[in-house]
């Protein structure tokens, strides 16, 4: 990787930044999340960017293409990721309308999906060339699911010594993770002499936040280098951000009416789907603040979710304007609401006051974020300059 955040060995924490998927237009919901997260790293490093700061950037559905279009390097200078913050959202301001042509006629009885997907393959293929996973800025996990083989496929840097057909390029991956069905055909492709029958991520994994995190665990049980304190002595944090990109209330329905159901009313209401896809973030965000605090202080783990959107505004595809400029002030308004956290037991969002708003905090994960790679690049020179045993000379200087 051609990256200018030196590696975790150096420092003290493990940054992980995790982009929900899902829902396409939504990303608009991420566009505040992140430009801001950015403007507050600006205010100590003008030239930040995120791929600088984040060892793994993770994402699932259209969240895989941001992490790819964040990550990727850039033609013209291969240390500088292909877009910027700012540049992913007008992306997605830009073209959602076109992937998802809201004049498109269609019904469920139609075969085939509701959009064509060529549109989005062939921008995908344009921006990201023939750019492969390896060749990323920053460590990246995207999740996606084999159709034909139904089971999870989860591209990830860490995996490409051990699996190296999953090699392929970002454009395939992201059109795989973001295959929505029913929205969007599933595709295939062909890396070497393996074959990839992919469809959104999303189906194993809304919230790629627990495949980060798995991901980085094993690394450290493997003793990876990249992730293996230079200091024995020492242990390593991880720190995540995890970025939703909004739920409706859940409307449920009483046992005693669902009994009486058919299999068409099922599908017609679309609880069963509903169901899994409420129960699967859930049991994210169950799995992430129970084992948090056996790893490190919960300080280091910020969820940031709209969790009261407006079912109108929850449609995976709709791009019209009025819905776009919608959602842009939910973002702007989820900056200045309390950060919440679901409780455990009742899986009722409930605030979080030691965090303050959204903005706040990630006022205040910026400024870690900052110190940890000061701290990072300081111990990498001297041990550079001096060599590894005179690492002791710069140990205790962690203070955050």
């Amino acid at each position: 990787m051609n990256t200018k955040l030196p590696s975790p060995s150096y420092g003290n924490l493990i940054t992980i930044l995790s982009i929900d998927g899902r829902v396409y237009v939504n990303k608009l919901i991420h566009k505040l999340i992140l430009t801001n997260d950015l403007v507050e790293l600006q205010a100590w490093d003008k030239s930040a960017l995120l791929a600088d700061y984040f060892d793994v950037i993770a994402g699932t559905s259209t969240g895989g293409l941001m992490t790819a279009l964040l990550s990727a390097p850039n033609p013209q200078d291969p240390t500088r990721p292909l877009l910027n913050t700012t540049q992913v959202i007008d992306f997605y301001q830009n073209y959602g309308p076109s992937i998802f042509d809201q004049n498109r006629v269609w019904d469920n009885s139609f075969p085939g999906p509701k959009y064509d997907g060529k549109f989005l393959h062939n921008l995908a293929s344009e921006l990201l060339q023939n750019t492969r996973l390896s060749e990323t800025l920053t460590n990246v996990v995207i999740p996606t699911f084999d159709l034909k083989k139904l089971h999870p496929v989860i591209f990830s840097n860490f995996q490409l010594k051990e699996v190296p057909s999953f090699d392929a390029k970002l454009s395939d991956i992201c059109i795989g993770t973001s295959a929505a069905p029913t929205y969007l055909p599933p595709y295939y492709f062909k890396n070497g002499d393996t074959e990839f029958n992919l469809i959104d991520g999303g189906v194993a994994a809304t919230n790629p936040a627990m495949a980060a995190l798995t991901e980085v665990i094993k690394q450290q049980k493997e003793k990876n280098p990249y992730m293996t304190p230079k200091n024995s002595k020492e242990n390593i944090n991880i720190l995540l951000l995890s970025i939703g990109c909004g739920t409706a209330e859940a409307v449920g329905v009483d046992a005693q009416i669902a009994e009486q159901f058919s299999a068409n009313q099922w599908a017609a209401t679309g609880l069963a789907t509903g169901a899994y896809d409420y129960g699967s973030k859930d049991m994210t965000e169950f799995y992430i603040s129970t084992a948090y605090p056996g790893l490190q202080s919960s300080d280091y783990y910020l969820r940031i979710q709209e969790y009261n959107l407006d079912p109108s505004m929850d449609a995976l595809d709709n791009a019209t304007a009025v819905n776009l400029k919608n959602l842009e002030k939910v973002g702007y308004n989820l900056l200045n609401e309390p950060v919440l956290r679901k409780n455990v037991a009742t899986f009722v969002p409930e605030e979080e006051e030691e965090w303050g708003t959204n903005a706040q905090a990630l006022e205040r994960l910026a400024e870690v974020l900052y110190r940890e790679k000061k701290l990072r690049t300081k111990r990498k020179k001297s041990m550079e300059k001096m060599g590894r045993p005179f690492i002791k000379n710069v140990v205790g200087q962690t203070s955050y």
